[in-house]
């Protein structure tokens, strides 16, 4: 690397040179595209970083029935924004690793039943109200009601006490809890002024963004908000999301610079966009699981031997390597992996048998097709895994009849509600909160209505499990539970993939969800 270039790529990474400028004059000096590129992103990344500028994004999960309520949240576009406008009271990092967020410090009884977490001071939301203790803990309690369909309504339920102590929030659980901090960081449970028993639509938290435009299923705008208390993230100016439902006009418009975020790209086409000029793929392995998902108490799938057939008829080795493309990994009919610390890989790896399949299946005393309802929002390549599954099932002497859904209305009209379709989940940071989320009795998320009371008893047990191999014993147990007897389907973990053109900088791999785990909007910035 030559004097003159050095110079160049130090004024090119300040923003005081045009990229391509730079890369024009890098190419005269005999330099590379592709490297004077890859050069310039370390380059810009050294340099920290920057604030000014918008963010455009392009984004998959956007409905028209979206919400403002962060406890109603349910898709991709919810999920981004939410992080962006709202906070909760501690986060997650990278590494699995708790940080602080709205609670400065947190500490906890010696049988952990017990936890105080102390709220950070001077903080304001964006009408100007300045947060208390008392906001914290409306929050949960809102959160806590019945009514309020929160997707941490199951986390709630272990909390049989909110209180608030001067700057302290004092939390009771039912049964002693060690992983409580980690439900905490769930993303429904951003903090509204009053817990938004006001007005849960209203838009009003306390993170970097506040509202400017909102038009659900087609745009979303937020403006920097200037008394945001944190000046380590948040550095655009402004952010706007469009909803580019459609995998390749999301792609097109990164490529074409209309875009400088996206989204859910398709494992199928993940190598060819990454070698567009200036674009940048990242996959990240955690997890997140696509699935299919039948409801154990409703008709036919209230038979436990039409559960097992669907089970054993679908080709989990083979729709990893023709979805997934390597971008993932197989799945076991679960919702755990090696990717949470109390994983057992003791528990033995159901693979494709059509004649187990043919057999339960018969015995089941089901005749004609079985309904499955499909559509491209519920995960990249979910009409493609369809059709595998219908055609593995097929030699087994199933016959699954496809039904595609609009994408609009997905996440309100079919998942949760029809009793046999195609849905993914991003993976929770730990066994507990996955479970409760999605697997207890009463979780509200229950999406396979899995009513089972050992499993119920097992997972209260590990809450308060504090010797690490009885609990991942527990687990075990709770874990072949939902294996066996359960709704899950759950062929693949998957990556997530997403990718930025190279006007943004900042990436870092987080496994606890798509977009830097929803952080990417407020941690990047502007590399021009």
């Amino acid at each position: 690397m030559n004097d003159e270039f050095r110079y160049l790529l130090a004024r090119a990474a300040r923003g005081k040179l045009d990229r391509r400028a730079f890369l024009g004059r890098a190419a005269a000096l005999g330099v590379a595209s592709t490297a004077a590129t890859g050069l310039l992103s370390k380059a810009v990344l050294a340099q920290g970083p920057r604030s000014g500028g918008t963010l455009v994004m392009g984004m998959q999960g956007g409905e028209s029935t979206n919400s403002l309520d962060p406890a109603v949240a349910a898709s991709q576009v919810p999920f981004a924004y939410g992080y962006c406008t709202g906070e909760t009271i501690v986060n997650i990092g990278p590494d699995g690793s708790l940080l602080p967020k709205l609670a400065t410090e947190w500490e906890a009884s010696a049988n952990a039943q017990t936890w105080r977490f102390k709220i950070r001071s001077g903080v304001q939301f964006h009408n100007g109200q300045t947060l208390t203790p008392e906001d914290v803990a409306q929050t949960l309690r809102r959160h806590s009601d019945e009514n309020s369909q929160s997707g941490a309504l199951g986390v709630m339920r272990g909390i049989s006490s909110i209180a608030v102590d001067g700057e302290w929030l004092v939390l009771e659980t039912a049964t002693p809890n060690a992983d409580l901090p980690y439900l905490l960081a769930d993303y429904h449970l951003l903090i509204q002024p009053n817990g938004g028993f006001d007005d849960p639509t209203s838009g009003i938290m306390t993170g970097p963004y506040k509202w400017a435009e909102n038009e659900p299923g087609v745009r979303h705008v937020l403006e920097k908000f200037d008394g945001h208390w944190d000046s380590s993230i948040g550095h655009f100016n402004s952010i706007e999301i469009l909803v580019i439902n459609d995998a390749t006009a999301r792609n097109s418009a990164l490529q074409s610079g209309q875009v400088q975020l996206i989204n859910r790209v398709e494992p199928r086409v993940a190598g060819l966009l990454a070698r567009a000029p200036g674009v940048h793929v990242e996959s990240t392995a955690g997890r997140g699981h696509y699935v299919f998902i039948m409801h154990c108490n409703t008709a036919p799938f209230d038979n436990a031997d039409l559960r097992m057939a669907l089970k054993l008829a679908i080709n989990r080795e083979d729709m990893v390597e023709r979805i997934l493309r390597g971008y993932g990994s197989l799945g076991n009919d679960m919702p755990i992996n090696s990717a949470y610390p109390l994983f057992d890989d003791t528990i033995p790896q159901r693979s494709y048998d059509p004649d187990q399949a043919r057999f339960h299946f018969e015995r089941s005393g089901h005749s004609g097709p079985v309904d499955l309802r499909v559509s491209d929002v519920a995960f990249p390549g979910a009409l493609d895994a369809a059709q595998l599954f219908q055609e593995s099932a097929a030699a087994a002497g199933i016959e699954l009849n496809i039904i595609r859904e609009p994408g609009d209305g997905y996440w309100s009209e079919t998942w949760n509600v029809q009793p046999f379709c195609a849905s993914y989940w991003g993976g929770r940071p730990v066994q507990d909160q996955m479970y409760s989320t999605a697997y207890l009795s009463n979780a509200d998320w229950n999406d396979t209505r899995f009513f089972n009371p050992r499993f119920d008893e097992l997972v209260m047990q590990a809450r308060g499990e504090l010797d690490l191999d009885n609990r991942k014993a527990l687990y075990r147990e709770a874990g072949l539970l939902v294996r066996d007897e359960g709704g899950l389907i759950c062929p693949m973990f998957n990556d997530f993939i997403d990718a930025h053109n190279d006007q943004i900088a900042g990436w870092v791999a987080n496994p606890a969800a798509e977009l830097m785990a929803g952080q990417a909007p407020i941690m990047m910035w502007s590399a021009t």
